[in-house]
């Protein structure tokens, strides 16, 4: 058993250790995004002021932090910090460190076991967590990019809080690349300039260990040409990471842009384009959870009735997407993106939303006739709500032709169903019962 983690100054000191080392937060207030949970309310903030730190699960991407957050709650709250990773330890060394921090516990030397990867140990492993936190022992606290209901078991799941973090965002990268720019002791003797944010935001997809890792490739690939002005471009990140930085930027036209192609792919039923174009929003750091909310959408409105399964496979890939997350959730909507492009297409049910609230913007008479309303009560009843209904299901074919519309406006049809897949169906079924409005 080691304590993996060195001395924060004796990491500092050397150039050795990678730049994402170098640059980790020794304290919670230094820890850059999350602010959910690290604002001045925020669970984690209220919980090392209080000093009884509880068993926690931090869930989320790569690089957002969750290794940091425990290192700094065990330096502030003055606890033991031990960190295995569950790829590498197996029950006997579970064993050992819950002997150690017994142990240490009853000399009053507090523990925090970090276990990377928790999502890893099988039910053997985590079961053989359960006394040790329950009982106080020590202090767990998981890290898991996966879905902890589905792969951490109940048993000591309920004896954890779990916490969700946030995938960093664009402006939390460049504060600490800003910060890794000015702070780091080895890059003191240079100038150094960022010339394209793009290329680096891109391909770290929200990771900040990755952009700190293509930062200071970076900087030793330019180094070498100059003694003091370094400047940081696409050509020099592309030649670091080996490829390609498409050109997208998530809040400008080329967002929008390719959004745009991806939806226009899928409403012209190439399933192809589709796929390319919500290739190349993934691989340029889009949330995945746009695009899936732009599939529910589009399954409404350019698919609709003609396959109404269309919607039920749009919302299945939202929720797969944001239960399993990148990168394996491109498979969900690589599925979710072919079928709705092979899809039957039909945008019957939004032309017809979109007439009836232009009807009701513009002021036609909403007035619910007596006969449609409901009568809970003898005193409504008697003033004739609900006289004359009739029971469509008290009649053949549990239907009857009526009148469902404001009194003083004449039928009028909104739906017209094509004849394109199921929604032929649905449109010589509408004709049959309403042959005198589809006349």
């Amino acid at each position: 058993m080691n304590e993996l983690f060195a001395p924060a100054e004796s990491l500092s000191d050397s150039v050795s250790v990678p730049l994402a080392e170098r640059m980790r937060p020794k304290v919670l207030s230094d820890i850059i995004g999350q602010e959910h949970l690290l604002a001045t309310d925020g669970a984690i903030t209220r919980m090392v002021k209080s000093g009884n730190i509880q068993s926690i699960i931090f869930w989320g991407p790569p690089g957002v932090g969750k290794t940091t957050l425990a290192y700094a709650i065990a330096s502030e709250s003055d606890y033991r910090f031990l960190r295995i990773s569950a790829v590498e330890a197996g029950v006997k060394e579970l064993r050992e460190i819950i002997n150690s921090s017994q142990s240490n516990r009853s000399r009053g030397i507090r523990t925090i076991l970090f276990i990377d990867e928790i999502h890893r140990f099988n039910k053997s492993q985590q079961d053989a967590l359960l006394h040790a936190v329950e009982r106080g022992i020590l202090v767990l606290i998981g890290a898991t990019t996966e879905n902890p209901s589905f792969e951490v078991n109940s048993a000591l799941l309920s004896r954890c809080r779990v916490y969700k973090l946030s995938p960093l965002q664009d402006s939390h990268l460049k504060e600490l690349i800003t910060k890794a720019i000015s702070e780091d002791t080895s890059f003191s003797k240079y100038n150094i300039v960022i010339a394209d944010w793009e290329a680096i935001l891109i391909p770290s997809g929200s990771d900040a260990r990755t952009a700190l890792n293509i930062l200071e490739s970076a900087i030793s690939f330019v180094a070498s040409e100059s003694e003091t002005d370094l400047v940081i471009d696409r050509n020099v990140i592309e030649k670091v990471i080996q490829s390609k930085v498409p050109l997208y930027d998530k809040s400008g036209e080329s967002h929008y842009d390719t959004i745009s192609a991806f939806i226009k792919s899928m409403r012209g039923s190439d399933p192809d384009a589709a796929l390319f174009w919500m290739a190349k929003m993934l691989e340029s750091g889009e949330d995945p959870k746009f695009i899936a909310r732009r599939m529910v959408v589009f399954a409404s409105e350019d698919i609709g009735n003609a396959d109404p399964i269309a919607l039920s496979v749009a919302v299945s890939v939202f929720q797969a997407v944001t239960f399993i997350g990148m990168p394996e959730c491109a498979i969900n909507l690589a599925q979710g993106v072919t079928y709705l492009a092979s899809a039957p297409k039909s945008n019957a049910s939004y032309i017809a939303i979109n007439k009836v609230l232009n009807d009701i913007r513009n002021g036609i008479d909403t007035t619910v006739p007596m006969k449609l309303r409901n009568a809970p009560t003898k005193f409504m009843k008697s003033e004739g709500y609900g006289k004359d209904y009739k029971y469509p299901h008290d009649y053949e074919g549990h239907f009857v032709e009526e009148k469902y519309f404001p009194d003083s406006l004449s039928p009028k049809i909104y739906y017209k169903a094509t004849e394109i897949g199921k929604e032929a169906e649905i449109a010589t079924h509408l004709k049959t019962l309403w042959k005198h409005r589809n006349k």
